[in-house]
């Protein structure tokens, strides 16, 4: 039986990534700063808690993240730890740049000391790329990162790259555009606006206060993604690959189709609230993910309009 170890199992892609490996077989470890104390509520809602050998492992401290290494000795290794919110990361700028950055370095480190044959896969983001106006970004777009978040990932990704031509080590960085599900909170504007979005249509009253409605972005289905991760690890060679629906669409519309959806006219819950705004935003990401069919064979079966369904459909069950 085949061994993977989950940093930062209790996020969205962390559930949905250990779902997909129990199903294929795999004994699945799935790592936080706290074990004991976390709820891991995401693995309860996919009815998994149960299934997974859960350990305390801090990444951003290496000690910590090279002896659970040598005491799992995983077949493959996910990582998904991190503060993981743009927002959030101009207000904790150090904390985002070091649980990102650090803790994807000592991984990296504690493969190569551990001498064990792991493969490893490191969330990139979309992010990375800034703003990709009308051209769609490719594998080969340099990066232009305009959050600490961006940076963030941008050193991560440069990491894995600089271990896996360095010291042979089997590493790969998906560049995932946005993708959603039930699963995230309410701090991603997505799962806000759905969620407001259901509470209104359930008798709220509430306005729905949101930022810059109009960028753009290529938005999927995250239970979909995690299956790209795992493919990537089955390679001859270890590459990166960016993951997207190539259809990229405007924060309006997304909130346009929620709310007609539910047979309301968002333009009458929804205000604009400046503070909301960040300091520095990109208005379009586009994605050609042309190289992950050609390469996994993989292909987005979920449009923007099946994502904001699903996600309509959970939460009314769960109001």
């Amino acid at each position: 039986m085949k061994k993977a170890l989950i940093c930062g199992i209790s996020g969205q892609d962390g559930g949905y990534i250990a779902k997909f490996l129990l199903q294929k077989g795999f004994e699945v470890y799935g790592g936080s700063r706290d074990a004991q104390m976390a709820s891991f509520k995401n693995l309860d809602i996919l009815g998994i808690k149960n299934q997974i050998q859960l350990i305390s492992i801090n990444i951003n401290d290496f000690r910590s993240t090279l002896q659970t290494i040598i005491k799992v000795k995983p077949d493959e290794i996910y990582n998904l730890a991190g503060q993981s919110s743009v927002g959030l990361s101009f207000e904790q700028p150090v904390e985002t740049l070091e649980s990102i950055t650090i803790g994807t370095l000592n991984i990296l480190e504690a493969i190569r000391f551990s001498n064990l044959p792991i493969k490893f896969y490191n969330a990139g983001s979309s992010e990375c790329f800034g703003d990709t106006g009308e051209e769609a970004a490719t594998e080969k777009t340099p990066f232009m990162p305009r959050s600490p978040y961006a940076v963030a990932k941008s050193t991560a990704f440069w990491l894995v790259n600089n271990y896996r031509e360095s010291y042979q080590l089997f590493a790969c960085t998906g560049i995932l555009f946005n993708h959603d599900s039930p699963l995230r909170p309410e701090r991603f504007v997505t799962k806000k606006i759905i969620a407001a979005a259901c509470r209104i249509y359930k008798g709220s009253t509430e306005k729905l206060q949101l930022g810059n409605v109009e960028i753009a972005r290529d938005w999927g289905w995250a239970p979909e993604y995690v299956e790209a991760m795992s493919l990537m690890l089955q390679q001859p060679q270890p590459d990166d690959y960016i993951i997207a629906t190539g259809k990229t669409h405007k924060l309006v519309d997304f909130i346009d189709y929620t709310f007609k959806y539910l047979g309301m006219n968002w333009a009458e819950h929804v205000t604009v609230d400046n503070s909301l705004l960040r300091p520095a935003d990109l208005k379009t990401g586009r994605a050609n993910p042309q190289k992950a069919y050609d390469k996994l064979g993989w292909k987005a079966a979920f449009s923007m309009e099946n994502v904001i369904e699903n996600m309509i459909a959970f939460e009314l069950e769960r109001l």
